[in-house]
């Protein structure tokens, strides 16, 4: 049962974490706004809220001195995944505190990501003029204040990684997979090429039948366009 729950808080993890990754890469372009910062601040708090929680039972079942071998091993295969994960999303935070400093919101000197795209003063006040704008104003500060907040989260989630390395002591090299890198890639080229010897079997050899008919055809062809050069000839 602890083991399917950690399962279970591992994948939401991991999920959160390639969100949060694929929202950090759009800080600075064209479709960043206020939205996005806050949607990137959302999804980096559940994040770590997830983390939390995954680390905590992970933390119970590997100091259970009862617990057998078999089982244990899956423990650490999933406390070295959550490990990794967690890697990858102390490095997106940073990369976000980076973006976000380089690209603030609110700093009409120093605009975001340039498009080439240039437009009429009329053209430009008519889209500040927005109602998402307008919903924004109160909240000017907005980026600056979740800058500092991502910056203590970032020292947060490094002391998380440091207190469950000293809590419990997984080295990464001493666990072993359940299977060979690259299984995956080759059990989906082996599905391919069992569908490809599927499909043959399906359709069998070659018809003798209709073999037969494609030679009359274009034996008879043949000699149509025979017949219609000696007639050319003769005319």
């Amino acid at each position: 049962m602890a083991r399917e729950e950690c399962k279970a808080l591992l994948d939401a993890l991991n999920k959160a974490t390639a969100c949060y990754h694929h929202l950090v890469l759009t800080v600075g372009g064209s479709a960043d706004s206020q939205n996005l910062r806050e949607e990137l601040q959302r999804t980096r708090q559940k994040a770590q809220e997830l983390a939390v929680a995954t680390g905590t039972r992970l933390t119970i079942a590997l100091r259970d001195r009862g617990l057998g071998a078999e089982e244990r091993a899956e423990f650490e295969r999933l406390w070295v995944a959550f490990s990794g994960c967690l890697d990858l999303l102390e490095a997106d935070m940073r990369r976000a505190l980076a973006l976000g400093t380089a690209f603030p919101l609110h700093a009409p000197r120093r605009p975001l990501v340039r498009t080439g795209v240039a437009g009429s003063a009329a053209g430009v006040a008519a889209r500040a003029l927005s109602a998402r704008s307008l919903r924004h104003e109160a909240e000017h500060d907005f980026d600056v204040d979740d800058l500092q907040q991502l910056e203590r989260e970032i020292l947060q989630v490094g002391e998380m990684i440091h207190d469950m390395e000293m809590k419990v002591n997984v080295p990464r090299w001493m666990v072993q997979a359940r299977q060979a890198a690259g299984a995956e890639l080759l059990s989906s080229a082996g599905a391919s090429s069992t569908g490809f010897v599927s499909i043959e079997e399906r359709t069998g050899p070659c018809d003798l039948s209709k073999a037969l008919a494609a030679t009359v055809f274009s034996a008879v062809l043949l000699a149509a366009v025979a017949l219609a050069v000696c007639v050319a000839k003769l005319s």
